[in-house]
C-alpha cells in the first residue's frame, strides 16, 4: 500500500514539474531542444569521466538495492501469508481449544485456554443437527507420521483425519482419484488421498491410483491425489505434503480425544450467510452445548482467516514503515555520493561552462544539464541496483519454497526514488553552475 501511493506520489510531482518547465518557458520546442542537448551533454559527461561515474554509481546501486530488496522480501512474504490465509477460506469458522491471535485489546492468555476443554464428536454431531447457517460442519484431527512406499521413506508427512463433509468445506483439486465414499468414510476403510509433494517424492512420474503405502505401520491404499497448491505458511494450508485419511481409518493410529491430536470442528458457511452471523450462533449453540452460564467466560474459540488478516495488515504496516527507514538511509548515503561528485563536476567545469555562456547558453540550459547528469547516474545505479535483486531473486527461488517476486509496482518506484535522489542531489551543483558570471568562470584556471 505505502510502495503504490509513494508510486503515485513520485508520478504527480514529476508530471508538476514537466507542466511548470513549459508553462514557465511558452515555448515547449525550444524546450524539448534544449532537454535533447543537456542530455547529449550530460552523456558525453559522463563517459570521458568513468571512474567517478563508477563510484558514484556505485553508491545509488548500493541504496537502490537496499530499499527495493527489502520491499520485494516483504511484498512476497505478504503474497505467500495471504495466499495461505485464503486457502483457510473466508466463508469457514475453525471452533478449537486455542485462538489463532488474542482478543482485541487483550494478551494472549494461554493459563486460561490450557484449562479448556477440547472440541468434541459429540460437539460436532450437535452443530451438525442444530447449525442451521452452515453449509457443512466437518470433524478434523491429524498428526505427523512416517509414510513409506518399497524403499521410498518420508517422514514426519502430516496425515489428517477427516469427517465425510470435509469435501463440502475445503476445495481440493483432483489431479487423479476422488474424495473418500460414504461407506468408506463410515467403515473407516484403510484409504487415502495424496497431497502433490508426497506423491512426487513417493512416485515420481507415476500415478497413484492403486498404489499401496506403509502409513505409520498401516497399509493404506491411495485413492487420489492433490493437484499442486503450492507453499503455504499457515496450519492447515497447503496440501502439498499432506495424506487425507478418514476420521474414523484416523482412529487407528490417532487418539482423537487427546490435545495432540488437534481436534477441530469446521463450518462453512450458507449460501449468502455472512460470517459473522454464522460465528455468532455458533457461538451460541457451543455455550449452549456445553452449559455455560450467562456470566462465564468462552471456553472454546471461534477462529477464522479474518481475524488473522487484520493483524497481518497491522504487522505488514509497522514493516513497511521499518523498510523505507533501513533502505532509506542507504540511499540517502547514494544521494549524498551524486551530491558531491556533481559539485566537483561542477568546479571541473567552471571555464567550460563560462565559454558556453559566452557563446550564448542561458541559465537553464547550464542548469538542465547538470541535472539530467545527475538524473542520469541515479537512474543508472538504480537500473544497476534493480537488476543485482532481479538475480538474487532467481538464486533465492532456486534454494528456497519462498516465492520470490520483483514486481512492476517496486521496479517503477526504485526507478522513480533513483530519479528523485538524483534531482535532489544534482540541483545545488546545477543551481551554482547556472548562477556563474561568464567572464569569472572563463579565467577560473585549475
Amino acid at each position: 500500500m505505502i510502495t503504490k501511493n509513494f508510486g503515485d506520489f513520485l508520478k504527480n510531482i514529476f508530471g508538476f514539474l514537466c507542466l511548470s518547465l513549459v508553462l514557465y518557458t511558452g515555448h515547449s520546442m525550444k524546450l524539448f531542444a534544449n532537454i535533447r542537448e543537456s542530455f547529449i551533454s550530460a552523456v558525453l559527461t559522463l563517459r570521458t569521466n568513468k571512474f567517478r561515474t563508477f563510484l558514484t554509481l556505485f553508491g545509488i546501486t548500493i541504496g537502490i538495492f537496499a530499499i527495493i530488496s527489502v520491499f520485494t522480501l516483504i511484498d512476497s512474504l505478504e503474497r505467500t501469508i495471504r495466499n495461505s490465509l485464503s486457502s483457510l477460506g473466508e466463508d469457514i469458522i475453525y471452533i478449537q481449544k486455542w485462538p489463532w491471535t488474542p482478543p482485541p485489546g487483550e494478551e494472549y492468555a494461554w493459563w486460561e485456554y490450557l484449562k479448556r476443554p477440547l472440541p468434541s464428536q459429540e460437539e460436532f454431531h450437535y452443530l451438525q443437527n442444530n447449525e442451521q447457517r452452515a453449509r457443512a460442519v466437518a470433524f478434523q484431527v491429524n498428526t505427523s507420521l512416517t509414510v513409506a512406499y518399497r524403499d521410498q521413506v518420508l517422514k514426519d508427512v502430516s496425515v489428517i483425519g477427516v469427517s465425510r463433509e470435509y469435501e463440502q468445506i475445503r476445495n481440493l483439486n483432483y489431479a487423479e482419484g476422488r474424495f473418500f465414499a460414504p461407506v468408506e468414510a463410515h467403515q473407516g476403510s484403510n484409504v487415502a488421498i495424496a497431497g502433490h509433494q508426497v506423491a512426487e517424492e513417493l512416485f515420481p512420474g507415476q500415478s497413484v491410483l492403486g498404489k499401496r503405502i506403509d502409513l505409520g505401520g498401516y497399509k493404506t491404499n491411495l485413492i487420489g491425489r492433490v493437484q499442486k497448491e503450492g507453499s503455504g505458511i499457515m496450519a492447515g494450508g497447503s496440501m502439498d505434503r499432506v495424506i487425507l485419511v478418514p476420521l474414523n481409518y484416523a482412529r487407528r493410529f490417532i487418539d482423537i480425544d487427546q490435545e495432540r491430536a488437534s481436534p477441530t470442528i469446521i463450518l462453512r458457511a450458507a449460501e449468502n450467510v455472512p460470517i459473522p452471523e454464522l460465528t455468532s450462533d455458533t457461538e451460541r449453540l457451543m455455550r449452549s452445548v456445553r452449559k455455560l452460564q450467562p456470566a462465564e467466560k468462552n471456553d472454546f474459540s471461534i477462529n477464522r482467516a479474518s481475524l488473522i488478516s487484520r493483524n497481518i495488515d497491522q504487522l505488514f504496516r509497522v514493516i513497511n514503515v521499518a523498510g523505507w527507514l533501513i533502505g532509506g538511509f542507504s540511499i540517502i548515503v547514494g544521494g549524498f555520493g551524486i551530491a558531491n561528485i556533481m559539485f566537483v563536476s561542477v568546479k571541473e567545469r567552471t571555464h567550460l561552462i563560462g565559454i558556453q555562456k559566452a557563446l550564448g547558453a542561458k541559465n537553464h540550459f547550464i542548469l538542465s544539464e547538470f541535472l539530467f547528469e545527475a538524473v542520469i547516474l541515479a537512474l543508472i545505479g538504480g537500473a544497476l541496483g534493480l537488476l543485482l535483486i532481479f538475480i538474487g531473486s532467481l538464486l533465492a527461488n532456486m534454494a528456497s519454497e519462498l516465492e520470490i517476486v520483483l514486481t512492476a509496482p517496486n521496479i517503477i518506484l526504485g526507478l522513480g526514488i533513483s530519479a528523485l535522489i538524483g534531482l535532489i542531489a544534482g540541483y545545488a551543483p546545477a543551481r551554482n553552475a547556472a548562477r556563474l558570471n561568464p567572464v569569472d568562470a572563463i579565467n577560473t584556471t585549475f
